[in-house]
């Protein structure tokens, strides 16, 4: 039996020797290995709070700009980071708990990979209009605090009124599929569609941007974008002060102002059956309220707001505070701001889908035409608070200013922005879009996607299917071959041995 096994051997070298041969001079082909993912982290400094969103993309690009989803965010608690202005350490503490969440959603072996990026937006950039050596006191704080964590730092800024815009404008059109889609056939394409305005309402600062062909007769309002292997010219605008917050308190001052700031203010965007007491300082020490402050006052003296829920009255001490005299331009918004016509669809999202989702939530209005804005406006503001609160019981803090924050949209949207009975349909009112939050830092990220290192595709030899067809049928042929003269061997040795069992 050692004999015969012996003389398979030179038969079994033979065979694989050849499919040696054969595999050194068949064709192959480059596989790419698809790179792991990446991360990146924005932290959004808002003025009245802090948000930090993990954003995830594969390592290849798509026309230079990266394939970016929202893998998790964290809200921290407490005020935007200017509000801890004087208080040393506090802006950074108040960043722990969410980079904490960062350190835990981001694998271990990504973290020193992974960009940190701070954006401060209209909260600090007010701060730093009062006050520089604080505002860079608490960037420093900031900063000082992510850099003890394991990321790879890239910087904190106050962003401009004109990057918040056209980064909100970014995140629309990105979540609207306007610049890249993945389609059924398993590649990312462009659509081509034409792409969507930005309306951003945030507590210090309002912001529009869309694409236009008309000429931008003031260039500090032009942007130009390349995304996707696309160029985009903007129109982009920042309204400092017409953020909701700050322009309740400049409505506030300017009722007080116009009253002659008496202990006791009659306040008609206020519900008729409610008061509450305000500390004077924190009205009218924002830079915003600045023209309203008298010569001389107690800033820790308060004032008593009792409304009166007058809706006509409300509506003329909100227009009092914009201005749509003395355009320099061919045309302008307000505040001898140029503005061109508003064109296509828009987005609007933060404050501005809060107020229109509370206008539809207790008077069952659409509001998707400006008559019915007007008229879910003035159902609000002749509603008594306790009417509000049966209706809305959660937002139980915030019913008292409803009523101003609507006739503020409305006056801004319409009489300012220009929306009228054709354009204002074709505004989107938005939270998040799959899963993903409305916002500037999904844009920042996509932005600076443009300055991260691809990963290079790491490239092995693999062999083609019909090789490996190949391959298959010689083995299964090597096999059969060596059967066939295992057998045929036997089958001499048996006949061999008859034969001498003869003799």
């Amino acid at each position: 039996m050692a004999q015969r096994a012996a003389h398979l051997v030179p038969v079994a070298v033979l065979v694989c020797g050849l499919v040696g041969i054969l595999l050194l001079t068949i064709p192959t082909k480059d596989v790419q290995e698809e790179p792991g993912l990446r991360y990146g982290i924005v932290l959004d400094a808002g003025s009245s709070h802090t948000s930090l969103y993990i954003y995830k993309w594969p390592g290849n690009k798509q026309n230079g700009t990266a394939v970016v989803t929202q893998h998790s965010k964290c809200h921290a608690e407490g005020g935007g980071i200017a509000s801890y202005a004087g208080q040393l350490g506090a802006a950074g503490k108040s960043l722990e708990a969410c980079l904490d969440h960062a350190v835990k959603n981001i694998p271990k072996d990504r973290h020193q990979l992974t960009p940190v990026y701070l954006g401060a937006t209209a909260g600090m950039r007010l701060l730093h209009l009062s006050s520089p050596e604080l505002s860079a006191q608490i960037l420093k704080e900031v900063s000082h605090k992510i850099q003890s964590y394991p990321f790879d730092y890239r910087g904190a800024a106050i962003l401009s009124g004109k990057e918040e815009g056209a980064y909100g404008w970014v995140t629309v059109n990105y979540l609207s599929e306007n610049f890249i889609k993945y389609g059924f056939e398993g590649h990312w394409f462009s659509p081509s569609r034409p792409t969507v305005g930005a309306l951003d309402l945030g507590g210090a600062s309002t912001q529009i941007t869309f694409a236009t062909q008309e000429k931008i007769e003031d260039t500090d309002d032009l942007m130009k974008l390349r995304l996707y292997g696309h160029k985009y010219t903007l129109y982009t605008h920042s309204f400092l002060c017409y953020g909701k917050d700050q322009f309740l308190k400049r409505l506030l001052a300017h009722i007080m102002k116009s009253q002659g700031y008496p202990q006791s203010v009659a306040h008609p965007c206020y519900p008729a059956d409610h008061s509450r007491v305000v500390k004077l300082s924190s009205i009218l020490e924002s830079p915003c309220t600045a023209k309203y402050k008298p010569s001389s006052y107690d800033p820790h003296a308060s004032v008593t707001v009792h409304g009166t829920g007058h809706y006509k009255h409300c509506l003329g001490n909100v227009s009092g505070v914009f201005s749509f005299e003395g355009c320099p331009f061919s045309q302008c918004s307000f505040d001898r701001v140029f503005q061109p016509n508003v064109t296509g669809g828009f987005m609007a999202f933060s404050a501005f889908f809060y107020v229109h989702s509370f206008l539809q939530q207790v008077t069952g209005i659409t509001a998707s035409s400006p008559l019915e804005l007007e008229v879910a406006t003035k159902r609000v503001c002749n509603m008594s608070f306790s009417q509000m609160t049966l209706l809305a019981p959660e937002q139980k803090s915030r019913l008292h200013y409803y009523c101003a924050a609507s006739v503020f949209l409305n006056a801004l949207m319409l009489r300012g922005y220009g929306f009228n009975d054709t354009s204002f349909p074709h505004i989107s009112f938005q939270k998040k879009v799959a899963d993903t939050t409305v916002g500037w830092a999904l844009g920042y990220m996509l932005s600076l996607s443009n300055l991260l290192p691809t990963e290079r595709l790491e490239l092995r030899k693999a062999l083609t299917p019909g090789v490996w067809g190949s391959l298959i049928f010689l083995f299964v042929l090597l096999l059969a071959a060596v059967l066939v003269f295992f057998l045929f061997r036997a089958f001499n040795g048996q006949k061999k041995g008859g034969r001498e069992s003869t003799i």
